[in-house]
């Protein structure tokens, strides 16, 4: 073992010792495997930090919930979006019949959603606001994390009350430096009494960000606005009781739902159940996707680095033959030339690939400043340090074999 490990040594330092001699010649050499290896990880990190993300914002919507939307969430080559125009959109009263109805589901709420709106307070106003139309059991289905004040009560809810929960930014904006509850805003031309304030999210890769969100009553909003127009997006959703899978649900909620709008057994469905397991079966064909155009950009640095090491090797064994010829002749075996020709390939590939691995790094340092967050993972950095080895191996593989495979005698008498 101590052979090993000190032939180990004087591989490494001999590799160094190349590095200082040769510095123009390595540092050509190592940039192809540096830069590859830091095409391939920051692809990754990129990647695993947009997925994160995403799907932190796709959970967020509930794994356990069913939307009864107009349109389906699957999109495809022959989407016939012309069938799908055509259908009702959902409505308050449905989920109304469906609650009545239902042995499975646990929790029923309706919404709807007007995007660019005017929000105002005084002097000060908010544009492009999102306002949010919701039923009593909303908070049910999804977490309603609050900085300040409360949610509606069944009352509020039931009774279409003008009061609203605003975002942090449109607090912020439009209520500065006062405390929002009790104050008042206007939205729609309507006034509406401020009774709580978002926790601050940042942004949503969804662009379900509730900073610059306001939520009403929809018992309220329908006096004002037509909660079935398909530009409000309303839908219906249903939360299963413990114990109940998602398939089952969506199975009583197609026949309850058909039967509502008196659907005969002949005609299709004129609506779309949808959960977020399809979003996630989306996002898995895109990352995919995004992993193997990582692999592709990052492989041809990696084969033109490869042969760069390569080329360093055929030289060092070629500098070295009156070395190789002394060593063998004083007993080495041709598997500690080989072994020590290896090592030296490999220090330059890991040396190379720990460049790269440095540069992706300090990049996502500079993310940080900018807003995004994309952690270097301990898994990135084995695989990089991986496919570091394996291009060293693979590089240094046919020199170091020519090099142990040296006649001592002849080895000796070289001249170089």
């Amino acid at each position: 073992m101590k052979i090993y490990l000190r032939l180990l040594r004087e591989s490494v330092l001999m590799a160094i010792h190349a590095l200082v001699v040769n510095k123009l010649r390595t540092i050509l050499s190592l940039l192809g495997v540096t830069i590859g290896i830091f095409a391939i990880i920051a692809v990754f990190t990129a990647v695993d930090g947009l997925e994160n993300k995403i799907r932190s914002s796709v959970n967020e919507l509930g794994s356990n919930v069913v939307f009864i939307e107009k349109w389906p969430w699957e999109f495809g080559k022959d989407f016939p979006w012309w069938k799908y125009w055509v259908r009702p959109t959902a409505n308050y009263k449905e989920m109304e019949l469906l609650k009545q109805r239902s042995a499975l589901g646990e929790s029923f709420a309706f919404s709807a959603t007007a995007n660019d709106v005017t929000v105002k307070s005084g002097k000060n106003s908010v544009e492009s606001a999102t306002v949010n139309m919701v039923s009593h059991d909303y908070e049910e289905l999804y977490t309603i994390n609050l900085s300040n004040g409360r949610y509606f009560t069944e009352t509020e809810s039931a009774a279409g009350t003008p009061v609203a929960i605003i975002g942090s930014s449109v607090a912020t904006t439009l209520l500065p430096n006062v405390d929002p509850i009790g104050k008042s805003i206007t939205l729609k031309g309507r006034k509406f009494t401020v009774i709580g304030v978002f926790v601050a999210e940042g942004e949503s890769m969804l662009g379900d960000s509730k900073d610059k969100s306001v939520m009403v009553p929809v018992n309220y909003a329908r006096r004002f606005l037509d909660i079935r127009s398909d530009q409000l997006e309303p839908r219906i959703m249903v939360k299963g009781k413990p114990g109940i899978s998602n398939a089952q649900l969506m199975d009583e909620i197609k026949g309850n739902l058909r039967s509502i709008r008196r659907l005969r057994p002949a005609e299709e469905d004129n609506f779309a159940l949808n959960e977020t397991k399809l979003i996630s079966n989306q996002l898995n064909s895109l990352f995919a996707m995004l992993t193997k155009a990582g692999w592709i950009i990052g492989s041809f640095s990696i084969l033109v680095g490869g042969f760069g090491i390569a080329n360093i090797m055929f030289v060092s064994v070629k500098e070295r033959t009156t070395i190789i010829g002394i060593q063998k002749s004083l007993g080495a075996k041709n598997f500690f030339i080989l072994f020590q020709f290896l090592s030296e390939s490999v220090f330059l590939c890991v040396l190379g690939g720990l460049i790269g691995l440095l540069l992706v790094y300090l990049g996502t340092l500079a993310g940080k400043y900018a807003g995004l967050n994309l952690p270097l993972s301990a898994g990135n950095i084995v695989l990089g340090l991986s496919v570091s080895v394996i291009v060293g191996v693979i590089s240094g593989l046919v020199p170091a074999y020519q090099a142990s495979r040296l006649d001592p005698v002849e080895a000796i008498r070289s001249n170089t």
